[in-house]
């Protein structure tokens, strides 16, 4: 699903994002530009980021310790 249209960023994009080591939205947008245009993004980019980094099983993530 799209979450940054202004950007073209999917909810894909962001899980792949934290699994590369992304743990807050200021990570999003500099890697990925989300919720760097209009904003309207904003909310469902940091739904999108709780839901990967609750389900990441990388070392970074809180969640995996």
């Amino acid at each position: 699903m799209y979450v940054c249209i202004c950007r073209q960023v999917t909810d894909r994009d962001i899980h792949q994002a934290v699994a590369q080591g992304a743990s807050r939205m200021r990570d999003l947008r500099e890697q990925l530009g989300v919720s760097s245009q209009c904003g309207k993004c904003a909310g469902c980019a940091r739904e999108v980021l709780k839901e990967a980094r609750e389900n990441c099983a990388c070392e970074a993530c809180p969640r995996a310790v």
